[in-house]
């Protein structure tokens, strides 16, 4: 059987507020912003799978590296906005990780969520055009920390990813 395989998975979704450090002059979100906040989605998708980074490092020897971004710009976000930022692993690879992400403005109903949500409720966030502001796919590589080489993730680890995620 072959190591990548897609996955069907409960999505992830964390809050991000908007402040004015994120924004431009005008007070539009600066682009690059939107990959830290994705970033910070596939952090505490992490933690909610039981991993800590720092743990990973001094333990392990393990590092999660971006390989490869590919980002879609749809909509602005701007300053004091409440956005749902989601990361769902879409593949899980011998050595990597790949996410479909999306930074939303939630509706009222979907502002407080955070966590793993049903798919359901995914496609109900992702349903109105107007408040899905961009999205990605992001590679993550895992690396030795110690060479910054490309290594198999360990089995403890895609053994947490996949019970909680």
């Amino acid at each position: 059987m072959n190591a990548e395989h897609e996955r069907e998975t409960r999505i992830f979704v964390w809050p991000v507020r908007v402040y004015y450090e994120d924004t431009d002059s005008g007070g539009v979100v600066y682009y690059a912003n939107y990959l830290k906040f994705m970033e910070r989605a596939r952090t505490e998708w992490l933690r909610h799978c039981g991993i800590e980074q720092d743990e990973l490092i001094q333990q392990h020897d393990v590092i999660f590296a971006v390989r490869a971004v590919q980002a879609d710009y749809l909509r602005p976000a701007r300053f004091n906005d409440l956005l749902a930022v989601t990361a769902e692993l879409s593949v899980l690879g011998r050595a990597s990780l790949c996410f479909t992400q999306h930074v939303l403005r939630p509706g009222a109903a979907s502002s407080n969520l955070a966590g793993f949500i049903t798919p359901t409720v995914y496609q109900s966030m992702l349903a109105d055009n107007e408040n899905r502001l961009c999205m990605g796919q992001i590679k993550i590589a895992c690396l030795k920390a110690s060479t910054l080489r490309p290594c198999s993730i360990p089995a403890h680890l895609i053994t947490e990813i996949t019970r909680v995620g």
